[in-house]
Order: structure tokens, then C-alpha cells, then sequence
């Protein structure tokens, strides 16, 4: 099979594009269908460098079509690809996975349902949208649309493309009380002598920090790989990086104070430019009347509630499943992720 593609890595997403228009496309050839790259995988996010094609990489397809047409049509396709593409196999594996052609033909209900527990050209509920983790949501509202044959894929991607307003605040505030629970500790682990305590503590806040960073500019946060790749290309995050980046390099409880003390009033800032709540001060406090600064990130999730009003579902104020589990066996899958949060905000 021709290809435009000289040596050397090729981004999976051309590679995908082109392995759809050149092969793909004519072996499906009438039957109506929409063609995407979503779902898993480095490339959807535009992460992948050659390193990942060391293992469940190649030219990938998902053909979204009639139920009742998608088996007789991926027989057709599994039978006629060629073994190559663009210098790459076009089936692969691992050691997890057994060898595979790279093209799934299903209908976009159940990819949905599989990948999120929901389909989104429905009723979006609030327990949907607290269910399905930030990953997910990247992963179904990246990537790249091939083919919209059916119409369905822009509406329902575009369904997700980012939460409604007062949810938006609700996940916001949760975010920041998750800052707000642990600022103090870093000093207070340093005053006791428990320097690698303190380190630790300052390790979670700038995670946490990252994620409200992204979440405020709309992007859901990838899970843990590509957390810092993804901050790193926010504009305007430089700043805060270099902030975060003392601060976990700070020799003294001190020093990671006094870095993590910028990072807060850049983020404090970031939260006013927003314009979700009424301005709040920007600065660094002491926290109570111990001899720790802090930002009162507790400050930010009150407004932020205040300003989001009611939101029908969320009973408690702990947030979405990313903000309750880092477990990848709940974020992972879809009904243990919706478990869980069922668990945080059950139905009345």
C-alpha cells in the first residue's frame, strides 16, 4: 500500500489519517459509518514520541456504524488489510495483549457506554459527568474525527467538550479544597523534623496544583504519565512551573514554603481573571497562628460554591472520581468509577 510518509517516526495521528483515507475508506466503501483515532492511547493525546511504538502502536481506526453492519463490515476490512503501512505493521501487541489489527468497528453506543458508562448524545447527568475520569473525557473528546458519515461523532464529542458552568465551579472548589486540607503541612512536618514528610506533602500540593491549573483552562487532566506534559503547554504556565518545580527541589521546609507561596498567588491570579467568583486577595496568609504561609484555599472553594448554587446530583463535596481515587483499577473502568461516585453522592 502507498504511503506519503519517509523514514522516520511519524506522529500516530497522520499515520492513522492517512491509514484511513488510503485503506480503511475504500475497504469500507458504502456502507454509512463515521471513522475516528479516540480513545486510549499516546497518540490520541498527541503525546507519542518513537518510544511508543515499542509496544500497542500502529495505524489505528475506529469505525463507528449500524450495529447490524459492524460485523460482516470488520470481517471485510480484517480480511484485506495489507501487512504494512507506512513502514509500520498494521497489526500489534505486548505482552498483555495478544497480536491485533489495528481497526475496531463497533457503533458508537457501545463504545460510549464501554469507555465512559454513558452515551453523551443523551442526557448528560451529573452523576455522568463526577463518573467519568478527566482521562476518559480527554480521550473521547481528543484525538482526531476521520469521518462524520453518521453525523453523530461532532455532537457527542462536542456534548463533553467541557462541563457546565456551575459543575465547572463545584469541580473547581473541590479542587481547591483538596489544596486547602494539606497547605499547612509542609511546615508542619519540616517543624517536627520529618523533612521527607514535608517533601511528600509538597509533592501532592503541586500535583494538585497542575490539575487546577488545567482544569481552569478547560483541559481535563491526563492521569499521572502525562500530567506534567500537559501543564507544561499551557500558556502562561511557565510561572507556576518554575515555582513548583523550587519548590519540590527546596532544600528546607522553608524554601518549599516560599516557592509554593508563588505558585498559590500566580494560581489566586489565575482564579480572578476567571471571573467564576467575586475577586478574592491574591495573597499569602498566615495560616491560623502557626508560623506557616498558606493562600486559604478554603477562601476560593467557599465562593466557588456559593457562586455555583445548587447543582443536582452532587451531595457531597468531595468532587469527581479523580478527586476522590487515584486507584488506575477504578479510573480505568467505567462502572467501578461510577461506583464509586454513586457511593459519594447517592440518589434521593
Amino acid at each position: 500500500m502507498m504511503s506519503d510518509f519517509a523514514a522516520g517516526f511519524v506522529p500516530g495521528r497522520e499515520l492513522s489519517r492517512a491509514f484511513y483515507h488510503q485503506v480503511v475508506a475504500p475497504l469500507a466503501g458504502a456502507v454509512p459509518h463515521g471513522a475516528a483515532l479516540i480513545g486510549p492511547g499516546s497518540e490520541v493525546l498527541a503525546f507519542d514520541t518513537e518510544r511508543s511504538t515499542d509496544h500497542d502502536w500502529g495505524p489505528r481506526v475506529l469505525i463507528f456504524t449500524d450495529p447490524a453492519a459492524a460485523r460482516p463490515l470488520a470481517d471485510r476490512i480484517a480480511a484485506h488489510l495489507p501487512d504494512r503501512f507506512g513502514g509500520y505493521p498494521t497489526a500489534f501487541g505486548s505482552d498483555r495483549h495478544p497480536l491485533h489489527h489495528g481497526v475496531q468497528v463497533t457503533d458508537l453506543a457501545s463504545f460510549a457506554r464501554a469507555h465512559l458508562g454513558f452515551d453523551p448524545r443523551g442526557q448528560i447527568t451529573t452523576a455522568d459527568w463526577l463518573g467519568a475520569s478527566w482521562q476518559r473525557l480527554a480521550e473521547f473528546t481528543s484525538g482526531e474525527v476521520f469521518h462524520d458519515g453518521l453525523g453523530e461523532l461532532a455532537p457527542a464529542r462536542a456534548a463533553l467538550r467541557w462541563y457546565p458552568v456551575p459543575l465547572w465551579r463545584y469541580v473547581l472548589a473541590c479542587q481547591w479544597r483538596r489544596i486547602g486540607q494539606v497547605e499547612a503541612f509542609p511546615g508542619r512536618c519540616g517543624e517536627v523534623g520529618d523533612d521527607l514528610g514535608s517533601r511528600l506533602v509538597t509533592a501532592r500540593i503541586a500535583e494538585d496544583v497542575m490539575k487546577l491549573c488545567l482544569l481552569m483552562r478547560r483541559r481535563y487532566p491526563p492521569y499521572t504519565k502525562w500530567l506534567g506534559s500537559a501543564f507544561a503547554r499551557l500558556p502562561g504556565s511557565a510561572e507556576i512551573g518554575e515555582a513548583l518545580a523550587g519548590a519540590l527541589g527546596g532544600r528546607t521546609w522553608r524554601d518549599r514554603e516560599r516557592h509554593l507561596c508563588r505558585a498559590y498567588e500566580r494560581l489566586a491570579a489565575l482564579h480572578n481573571r476567571l471571573a467564576l467568583t467575586e475577586p478574592l486577595d491574591p495573597a499569602v496568609r498566615p495560616f491560623h497562628d502557626r508560623p506557616f504561609q498558606v493562600i486559604g484555599a478554603d477562601r476560593f472553594a467557599d465562593a466557588l460554591l456559593a457562586a455555583a448554587g445548587p447543582v443536582p446530583g452532587a451531595r457531597s463535596p468531595a468532587g469527581s472520581v479523580d478527586q476522590v481515587s487515584d486507584a488506575v483499577e477504578v479510573l480505568t473502568d467505567a462502572t467501578r468509577s461510577r461506583a464509586v461516585t454513586r457511593a459519594l453522592h447517592p440518589a434521593r
